[in-house]
């Protein structure tokens, strides 16, 4: 390549090597990344964490009306969605790209302001997963459990129908579609790392649990209550308390990384919870739902 002029952020420390060079193209220029290597730096060695109630944060990825997530500590995050707020703009350019004609300068210059637009999106979504993702750990938790998502097969089309005639039926695409672009709007697969990387230099485990009936099951009772996707609340006369489906999932979350989560067996076609849990944790459980029942809505 020879020798190329750059705008240096800062200036390579005394004592270390340059190992690596990356040079990637974006919309907005070239960049110029340094691997480097000093073998003065110790080696972080992570503790090790004992799980307990107090140390322990859940997670529930809502993507619900304008939640982006739910804690355990009563707590709903809100979701900017940027891809949402910025899709009338992008069509426009979108629009005007796709009048030029093929090859034209006019229709380069419009592919490349479309492509800073997707620019500013993905900086603003990476911006807002360092923002959260700080949040989460300023609270001085020591382990994050959430959920272990299959985001391809969330983002996965519908398969399609056909009759008999051979024409294709209604499978219910076009409003997966949506939902689809509300998934990878969200990026939580991103999220994810993004809060374990935040996560390890502070100290802080990440954890990722399967959630199989943990948006189903009633926290502190161990009933299976919430057994559609259209429930978001439940009145319990018992306890005189309206519970959050969200936040309930996310208290289940640290549950079953504290590995107190009943078992769940279907015998005859039924659901049946198997397991117990202790009047402390059940008492701790209700404060926090009492809590959130107060607080008002996003």
């Amino acid at each position: 390549m020879g020798v190329v002029k750059v705008r240096m952020h800062r200036s390579i420390p005394d004592g270390f090597i340059v190992k690596q060079v990356s040079v990637t193209r974006k919309a907005d220029g070239w960049f110029v990344q340094f691997i480097l290597e000093d073998v003065n730096v110790p080696c972080q060695i992570q503790d090790i964490i004992i799980p307990t109630w107090d140390n322990s944060l859940g997670m529930d990825a809502v993507l619900h009306e304008d939640v982006y997530l739910a804690t355990s500590e009563d707590e709903k995050l809100p979701s900017l969605k940027h891809l949402r707020k910025n899709q009338v703009k992008l069509d426009r350019i979108s629009t005007k790209r796709n009048k030029r004609k093929r090859g034209s300068k006019s229709r380069r210059k419009l592919a490349k302001r479309e492509a800073r637009q997707h620019q500013r999106i993905t900086r603003c979504r990476k911006d807002f997963h360092y923002k959260t993702a700080h949040k989460l750990v300023r609270t001085g938790k020591k382990i994050f459990i959430h959920k272990d998502l299959n985001l391809k097969g969330l983002t996965k089309r519908n398969k399609p129908k056909q009759g008999e005639d051979g024409t294709f039926l209604p499978n219910g695409q076009s409003a997966k579609s949506g939902l689809n672009k509300s998934w990878s709007d969200a990026a939580f697969g991103n999220f994810f790392k993004t809060l374990n990387y935040i996560a390890l230099k502070a100290g802080a485990v990440v954890i990722s649990k399967n959630p199989a009936y943990t948006s189903m099951v009633l926290s502190y009772r161990d009933e299976i209550i919430f057994t559609d996707c259209s429930i978001r609340d439940y009145w319990d006369e018992q306890e005189s308390l309206t519970v959050d489906r969200d936040i309930n999932a996310a208290i289940n979350l640290k549950r079953l990384g504290l590995d107190i989560f009943p078992s769940i067996k279907r015998r005859s076609g039924k659901l049946s919870v198997v397991g117990t849990m202790d009047k402390s944790t059940t008492k701790e459980i209700l404060q926090t739902l009492h809590r959130a029942a107060k607080k008002p809505t996003l």
